[in-house]
């Protein structure tokens, strides 16, 4: 006996319980997505019109990713229905390049224990590597995705100086070359600086009437003298002075950006393109500090104001992921602690949503007062543990029925399984898997269990209660050997 035989006996296309992850599961992105919630959804989303920071700790399969799909999606929404008050995502959930970068940075003698070193300024600098690569994108054609439109007309010169500022220190597009996207950028902008081509232009104006001079009185044997080259090298001194000044600082940006991917030669051609004046005193991510960071990130807040949004949500998933950390809790809390900073969760017109596996929250607990005082965790609309009950996962099953139906048809879980099986006693079996992925899992593996019992010839359309409980104790019993690290789960 088949599944699609035994779903298709009680209305359902497909199978709705075949996938585990959201991330690639069709049923949820095309019929679940907008209706199917959390209980502490509400908390978590918040206001769009004045973000806010969320800090949630849940277990694998509890829907985390969910979450996050559901917050970009309501977003996108929220700004077509307000096209002059959109709100800025920005998907922090795939650290693997700045990981590796900041790696490759530290050296040697520094990369056993990388994550020991990384700071909140690193987090700062890959956000807004994000954004700012996004908002380009947006503004200058990229991915098929970015369909908010972006009017970089609107920006003054001070703002269009801001844009050219941060994408020389934050743009990392693959798309095209680097000082070939700048360039565009600022001629979009229409952004000029011609007090930045002085320097150069008395340059060559003394190397030109030197020869000029030689040439024009046939002075030859000036060239066995000293002078000519004096009067050229003073000609080009300034050039050069201003030259080696924009090298060292495009060296020290490199050195301290270290999850940002740049090389000293295309970064030091960007910021000789920009007036001496317009870099007077701005701040540059070229010193292990916050401040300048701040700063930048003002400055990118300014710039998305003009044009349109007047907030920023910043989502954080996937934190046991990357290579570096491979699920273990002690990299996770070296990667994350430095991020629990009350002044940067409640940066205004910021919100973070972390969405952060569960084993982070026994560190909380151990935590002493300082962190907790820097932290201030109970300013960030905390949810310690993302649970559901099995009323909660019941209607979970429903709705992805639902979503499957044949047209016509109303299926229900409840008509799956033997009327011996009373409610109460699937509620309570549906509570002890505690998450939606347990609850796909243990779904699919008693329908594949019940169909192979039975043949095509001799279908049973319902779900006996012999077969329900064995194969509820054998997944209860493979979970519980996951969790204590002894199976595959």
């Amino acid at each position: 006996m088949k599944i699609e035989q035994f779903f298709e006996h009680h209305g359902v296309s497909g199978n709705p319980f075949a996938e585990e992850d959201a991330q690639t599961d069709p049923v949820f992105k095309e019929h679940c997505i907008a209706t199917t919630h959390h209980p502490s959804w509400g908390k978590v989303f918040g206001d769009p019109t004045e973000p806010a920071t969320s800090v949630v700790f849940g277990e694998k399969g509890s829907g985390k990713t969910a979450i996050r799909l559901q917050i970009a999606r309501d977003l996108r929404e929220y700004n077509r229905a307000n096209p002059e008050r959109r709100v800025f995502v920005i998907q922090y959930d795939d650290f693997n390049p700045f990981l590796d970068r900041f790696k490759d940075r530290l050296g040697m003698r520094r990369s056993k224990h990388p994550l020991e070193h990384w700071k909140l300024w690193d987090h700062m600098d890959a956000i807004l590597s994000l954004g700012v690569t996004q908002l380009l994108d947006q503004a200058l054609g990229g991915p098929v995705d970015m369909a908010e439109p972006v009017a970089l007309e609107q920006l003054d010169r001070h703002q269009s100086r801001d844009l050219l500022l941060l994408a020389a220190c934050y743009d990392q597009s693959l798309r095209e070359p680097f000082v070939a996207r700048w360039r565009r950028l600022k001629r979009r902008l229409r952004y000029r600086a011609w007090k930045a081509k002085r320097f150069g232009a008395l340059a060559w104006l003394v190397t030109l009437g030197v020869a000029g001079t030689l040439i024009g009185l046939q002075k030859w044997e000036w060239l066995e003298t000293p002078w000519p080259y004096v009067f050229v090298a003073l000609g080009w001194v300034p050039y050069l002075l201003r030259w080696l000044k924009w090298h060292f600082v495009a060296g020290k940006i490199v050195r301290q950006a270290r999850v940002v991917k740049h090389t000293v030669g295309p970064l030091r051609r960007v910021l000789l393109r920009m007036s001496a004046d317009d870099l007077v005193n701005q701040p540059l991510p070229n010193k292990e500090r916050t401040d300048d960071r701040y700063e930048l990130l003002q400055k990118f807040q300014g710039v998305l104001r003009t044009l349109g949004y007047t907030g920023i949500v910043v989502l954080v998933d996937r934190v046991d992921e990357p290579h570096l950390i491979n699920g273990n809790p002690e990299q996770m809390r070296s990667l994350l602690w430095p991020m629990l900073d009350n002044k940067f969760l409640k940066h205004p017109g910021i919100g973070y949503k972390l969405l952060l596996p569960i084993e982070l929250s026994y560190f909380i607990d151990r935590e002493d007062r300082d962190f907790y005082q820097r932290a201030r965790l109970d300013k960030q609309n905390m949810i310690p543990s993302l649970e559901w009950t099995g009323e909660a996962l019941y209607d979970v099953a429903n709705a992805r029925l639902a979503a499957c139906a044949l047209a016509g048809r109303s299926p229900k879980l409840r008509e799956l399984f033997d009327p011996a099986i009373t409610d109460r006693r699937l509620i309570d079996a549906l509570r002890s898997l505690r998450v939606p992925r347990h609850l796909f899992k243990f779904m699919y593996r008693v329908l594949t269990a019940h169909c192979n019992a039975f043949t095509e010839d001799r279908p049973v359309w319902q779900i006996s209660a012999e077969s329900f409980e064995s194969t509820l104790a054998l997944y209860l019993r493979d979970q519980d050997a996951f969790e204590r690290g002894m199976g595959a789960g």
